[in-house]
């Protein structure tokens, strides 16, 4: 349950009326409210005890600081103006000075102390979320919405400062102030008291009536907003807005935005406007307190002399002083219903165990061969849908091994368990002879390196995203690395050379070039095993034939895993393995596989032959 977009302090979005209702949705997964989880949130607090000592103190400090210039005028009017006591008049004016900045002061104290501590709690949450979610495995973030990884990270947590600083600081601060204002009205007189009092429940119980429908336009209000965000989104992005253009769709989706923009403008005038006189109405009803406190007391004094002016006008500067807190008092629990919804979405994901852990005491030799075997596995996300089953094959070290076959049998499923991005169920992923979850994390993906079918590229320079492999490699080493991938003549081609930025994912470069620089980037960490995940898959027959020719140093002295639809490829593999339904079905050299009447042969047919008429036909022209 996200957030309300408003945040956390129970206001309606540009209203005046307090939100008093919890939502559908809020009540469904309203969250449970334990001793273990109230302990929870306060170890959080643990570590600024003191400084939550303080803003107590605080509190309780500004409470009584608040209702004394009340008290103050109370006795400039008896016994300053009365009996015309001018020093005295201006004595009790400066001590109500004084007390009204020492007020302020203890305010800004309050607010900073709630401020820190709010920071410095979602300072430490972020911290530690973050290291948790680098720690969560590769199936964590293919099984979520990354929008709801990131919301976890930004929204919930930034709502928690809102929680420790607004509305932890308000149920205190306004409990502390009813009680205090109560004590002292009573204490001046209780008749008077429970005339100021008589008055709460007939604005209180209009308020939540017209609170719940103002809030339910507010929810209208906000899904036409959302609706047009997601507009917005959708046609500025340059993806987006080059498809409105290639498709002459200008108007139409001008005209979508129009009508989804009036119609977010008809529902926020009617929220605005919604219950504007019952608001007067109810101006009008908080005004009738102070009058019936003048009334009364005018009659008691009538009767004896026990009221004086200064104690009304003391009792009606308290009763005002005591609505406010109490109507906000109303949205306790649904502030705290809110707050808790927040900690328990952020608990959620503090709670998840990673499905691949560190192997404890966990084995990294100091030199690794890269021998790799495959003994026996299996593979599902779930137990009805096998993705693989009795997958065996050996990788001996600086062999090269080509994997084939159709979309969907397993391919990358398979190489994916060398560097342990999910754990087998059956059977054993070895390295070295030793299964790969026995190893140190670190140490084994630190001797892998994978170029995978979808280049990601930071939005940095060429520079940064080379060093990503390596951070201390040298400019010699980047531009050794770059030139084995063919990519390093069109890098220093560039502006600003290897300091030119890429743009966000490699935007500004072509599919061919971030393939290449991919490639680069796992030449620069000098594994002892390659994975080449359909790594020249998107690239276009001139950066294709510059990886051809950089593919054979490549594999040199390393074990290679290559999954290819190129023969060309295929054709430098020790060994070819045939995958079809997550299982191996063939194996061999291609010579062999492809005088078998099987699935390779039919590979070949319908995907290969024109590739290797190609090549060959290439190569004729350059032996030419």
């Amino acid at each position: 349950m996200a957030p309300p977009p408003h945040g956390p302090g129970g206001r309606i979005p540009g209203g005046r009326g307090p939100r008093h209702e919890l939502t559908a949705e809020e009540k469904k997964n309203m969250p449970k409210i334990t001793p273990a989880f109230l302990k929870r949130i306060l170890a959080w607090l643990k570590p600024y005890r003191l400084q939550l000592v303080l803003v107590l103190l605080c509190i309780a400090v500004s409470g009584v600081l608040a209702i004394v210039p009340s008290l103050l005028t109370g006795q400039m009017i008896d016994q300053g103006l009365y009996h015309k006591d001018v020093p005295l008049l201006i004595k009790l004016a400066l001590l109500s000075l004084a007390v009204l900045i020492g007020s302020s002061l203890v305010s800004i104290g309050e607010v900073y102390l709630t401020t820190w501590i709010g920071q410095h709690v979602t300072y430490d949450m972020r911290n530690k979320m973050y290291a948790h979610l680098q720690k969560m495995d590769h199936r964590f973030f293919t099984a979520n919405l990354q929008g709801d990884i990131i919301t976890r990270m930004t929204e919930d947590i930034g709502g928690v400062q809102a929680v420790l600083s607004s509305t932890f600081l308000n149920v205190f601060s306004n409990v502390a102030t009813v009680v205090i204002v109560l004590v002292t009205l009573f204490q001046k007189s209780w008749v008077l008291a429970l005339v100021g009092i008589a008055i709460v429940p007939f604005l209180v119980l209009p308020t939540r009536s017209v609170g719940k429908r103002r809030w339910k336009i507010a929810e209208q209000t906000q899904k036409q907003r959302d609706k047009s965000n997601q507009i917005l989104h959708e046609t500025l992005s340059v993806s987006g807005q080059l498809l409105v253009k290639l498709f002459t769709n200008e108007e139409r989706e001008y005209d979508a935005y129009r009508k989804v923009n009036k119609e977010t403008t008809r529902l926020a005038i009617k929220e605005r406007l919604m219950g504007m006189w019952f608001w007067r109405s109810m101006h009008v009803l908080r005004g009738m307190g102070p009058l019936l406190i003048y009334v009364i007391a005018g009659m008691l004094m009538v009767k004896n002399d026990s009221i004086s002016v200064g104690d009304v006008t003391v009792m009606v500067a308290l009763l005002n002083r005591l609505y406010q807190p109490i109507d906000q008092l109303l949205n306790v629990q649904v502030d705290v219903i809110r707050s808790m919804a927040l900690f328990t979405r952020i608990f959620e994901y503090f709670d998840l165990k990673p499905a691949v852990e560190d192997a404890p005491d966990g084995y990294a030799p100091e030199e690794v061969k890269g021998d790799v075997a495959f003994r026996g596995v299996g593979f599902s996300y779930s137990s009805e849908m096998p993705l693989l089953e009795g997958v065996e094959f050996r990788a001996d070290a600086g062999k090269t091994i080509a994997i084939v076959g159709a979309s969907g049998s397993g391919k990358s499923t398979l190489v994916n368990l060398i560097p342990r991005l999910f754990d087998v169920l059956e059977g054993e992923v070895s390295l070295d002879g030793v299964d790969v979850r026995r190893w140190q994390l670190k140490a084994l993906r630190r001797n892998i390196a994978v170029v995978t079918q979808e280049t990601y590229l930071f939005n940095d320079t060429v520079r940064a995203n080379l060093l990503y492999a390596k951070p201390d490699a040298s400019q010699e080493e980047l531009e050794q690395a770059c030139r084995d991938a063919n990519i390093h003549d069109f890098i220093v081609s560039l502006p600003q050379g290897y300091d030119t930025e890429v743009g966000n994912r490699g935007f500004k470069l072509s599919g061919g070039e971030k393939q290449r620089l991919s490639i680069a980037r796992a030449i620069l960490k000098n594994p002892k095993v390659l994975i080449l995940d359909e790594a020249t898959s998107s690239l276009d027959s001139i950066s294709e034939s510059l990886i051809q020719e950089a593919i054979g140093p490549l594999l040199e002295g390393r074990t290679s895993i290559v999954i290819a639809h190129r023969l060309t490829t295929i054709l430098a593999a020790d060994e070819i393995l045939v995958m079809e339904k997550g299982k191996i079905v063939e194996r061999g050299r291609h010579e062999e596989l492809v005088e078998t009447n099987g699935v390779y042969r039919e590979l070949y047919e319908t995907q290969f032959r024109y590739a290797l008429d190609d090549y060959e036909r290439r190569k004729q022209e350059a032996e030419e």
